[in-house]
């Protein structure tokens, strides 16, 4: 059997991307992704890091947050 890899919702709360959310996985310590680097059109990046908001669902036995909020930062140009 394989191995799993868990994921969370990310959930920009500003900028660009507003209101947008993504899933994405753990690091390997089992936090969510300090940072989160999304594409763009014509090479542009968006570079979002982690708040302080955390939603909880369910009864998951890891104490892993089921959601994250992320600020945006700024834009990167390729």
């Amino acid at each position: 059997m394989g191995t799993m890899t868990a994921t969370y919702t990310a959930k920009m709360t500003d900028g660009p991307l507003q209101g947008k959310t993504i899933t994405t996985t753990f690091l390997d310590s089992g936090d969510p992704q300090p940072r989160i680097e999304i594409p763009a059109d014509a090479g542009k990046r968006y570079l979002y890091a982690r708040g302080s908001g955390l939603e909880f669902e369910g009864s998951d036995a890891s104490g892993r947050p089921s959601a994250v909020e992320y600020r945006y930062l700024e834009a990167l140009l390729s």
